[in-house]
């Protein structure tokens, strides 16, 4: 107890100094935001209202929105974490669902098949992240920006424990929706087929493949949570546009990918350890090098000198 005395003091001027360097620059940002730009100066005070009503979001402003909500995520309770995981789990099944749909009705033969099977794919991150759903991938983001802001053991206990909550009731869910498609009775045949068909595709890359396609698509659903707060109004746009990349560009999302390679393992063409090791560990991986190491990181890092 004493050694830490003598550091006490250290810690708190550190602290108010840092919050004197934060205000000031609030207040610079304010001066910038409140001075007119000479063009502004031959303005209506009405037409400078419009100036500053159409402006965008700054990207401080966009960290402070998800800093908040990956706040408010850390302290939810397990239980909740857990019901919400497992319904993004079960939701974002409908987007293999949607694309085995839309094989069957198309043909594997028609040209565009690939396009409109992509664009299937966006439905269940669609419906996940309306919902506002605990979906993994999003979390490589939300939970990691206020560890980043303020690194503790008690922040990090909170992210992993998020992380794991959630990570198991996605996997969980997309298990469920793949033993109801498998033994449940409730497809058609042919829709079953495309199902297996559009798995077994994923299943026959290899691990580095695996991992190395999951970095972009971990890095295009960071964005899309970056991108939200700014997107009023075009949110089902901006989740279209870069799901459908992710489809068309056969990158790898983890959560999505484990129904696949479940569906296989219920359909015994593939043992549930060689699942999670070959397959589903490699998408994880990836896609938190690509949402926490790349986005979180980059996207962190440009507005650590303005707070």
């Amino acid at each position: 107890m004493t050694q830490d005395k003598p550091n006490q003091p250290n810690e708190k001027k550190s602290s108010k100094t840092n919050d004197t360097n934060s205000q000031r620059k609030a207040d610079e940002r304010e001066k910038r935001e409140h001075d007119p730009s000479p063009t502004e100066k031959s303005l209506t005070s009405s037409e400078r209202e419009d100036v500053a009503d159409h402006g965008r979001l700054s990207a401080i402003t966009v960290y402070s929105v998800i800093l908040r909500e990956g706040q408010e995520e850390l302290e939810r309770p397990a239980i909740s974490l857990w019901w919400s995981g497992l319904a993004a789990g079960i939701g974002i099944s409908a987007s293999v669902l949607t694309q085995a749909v839309m094989r069957v009705n198309m043909g594997t033969d028609h040209p565009y098949l690939w396009a409109f099977e992509s664009l299937g794919y966006t439905l269940g991150f669609i419906l996940v992240i309306l919902s506002r759903l605990q979906l993994f991938t999003e979390n490589t983001i939300t939970a990691v920006l206020p560890l980043l802001a303020n690194t503790t053991r008690r922040h990090l206990f909170c992210t992993a424990r998020l992380w794991a909550v959630v990570l198991a009731a996605n996997f969980f869910g997309t298990f469920i929706t793949a033993a109801i498609a498998v033994h449940g009775g409730i497809l058609t045949d042919d829709i079953l087929i495309a199902i297996f068909d559009i798995s077994r595709h994923l299943a026959e890359l290899t691990p580095s493949e695996t991992l190395l396609r999951g970095i972009p698509a971990g890095f295009f659903i960071a964005a899309i949570v970056w991108m939200l707060p700014s997107a009023k109004g075009s949110e089902v746009l901006v989740i279209i546009l870069f799901t459908w990349l992710i489809a068309a560009g056969e990158f790898t999302h983890v959560i999505v990918g484990s129904n696949e390679i479940f569906s296989l393992v219920l359909n015994q063409e593939m043992n549930f350890f060689t699942a999670l090791g070959y397959h589903i560990g490699p998408m994880l991986i990836g896609n938190i090098i690509g949402g926490t190491g790349l986005f979180a990181m980059l996207a962190y890092a440009q507005i650590r000198q303005e707070m």
